[in-house]
């Protein structure tokens, strides 16, 4: 119970750390004229980054709780196997979409 504070905390750091990081950069640049573009290029950094993050951090989540119950129910009767290693692929996609949207929002122009 005391490990989702403080895995709250380290998110909640994380997230102003990735908001606070490219306006700073961008403040630290001297020109004006290409601080249009390198806050662009920084937000499709920044969103890809949360994009995948969160992607990856639901599917340790899910492939942790799914795979500790498929254990446990394959111990007790061999059968469900199959359908047990399902839903532990299903929850192992929701990182592929992620990288997906990743590539995606990287892969936008303008």
């Amino acid at each position: 119970m005391r490990k989702l504070p403080l895995l709250l905390l380290a998110v909640g750091f994380l997230f102003l750390l990735s908001v606070a990081l490219p306006s700073a950069m961008a403040a630290s640049t001297n020109s004006t004229s290409s601080s249009t573009a390198t806050s662009s290029a920084g937000d499709k950094y920044l969103a890809a980054g949360v994009a995948f993050g969160l992607a990856a951090l639901g599917a340790a989540f899910g492939v942790g709780q799914s795979g500790a119950a498929a254990i446990a129910a394959v111990t007790e009767k061999s059968e469900v196997r199959s359908t047990a290693l399902i839903f532990v692929v299903l929850a192992e996609a929701i990182a592929i979409y992620g990288f997906a949207m990743a590539i995606l929002i990287l892969g936008q122009t303008g």
